[in-house]
């Protein structure tokens, strides 16, 4: 495989996963925590604004992975993604270590890095960014 193809692949690969990770975790919170557990939840912890806090990030990570994983607006929602995971990590998660098992950052670190990642690199050849905006995709970047 040649280096394009590679870096295509890569990138696809990066924006798909993290984008259904986003989206399984956004999912959970409506579905399976539901949006009243998790203010709940976010109160506990001490999430500041918990109450608007908790249904905007159960949103955000939703449509935000869906559009990872399709290549919409990529570079604006994995900005923010990552931004997500880097309040998690400071507001919950930093104080009690690294290792997940302890409710650590480990996952929030990656995911933030994930996101940050692609973030800087876009959304790549296999993406509605492409079809939509051709070689103007990095004009959408908020890190550009």
């Amino acid at each position: 495989m040649n280096q394009p193809a590679l870096t295509t692949s890569a990138r696809t690969i990066l924006r798909v996963i993290t984008g259904f990770l986003f989206a399984a975790h956004g999912w959970q919170k409506f579905n399976e925590f539901t949006i009243a557990g998790t203010q709940a939840a976010f109160s506990q912890m001490g999430v500041p604004a918990a109450q608007a806090v908790a249904p905007f990030v159960a949103t955000l990570e939703l449509v935000g992975g869906v559009a990872l994983i399709l290549g919409v607006l990529t570079r604006v929602f994995a900005a923010l993604l990552a931004l997500d995971m880097l309040g998690a990590l400071f507001l919950v998660h930093a104080s009690a270590g690294v290792f997940v098992a302890t409710g650590g950052y480990e996952l929030v670190l990656i995911l933030a890095a994930a996101a940050l990642a692609v973030a800087l690199v876009g959304a790549g050849k296999l993406s509605a960014d492409r079809a939509l905006f051709g070689r103007s995709n990095s004009k959408l970047s908020v890190l550009a």
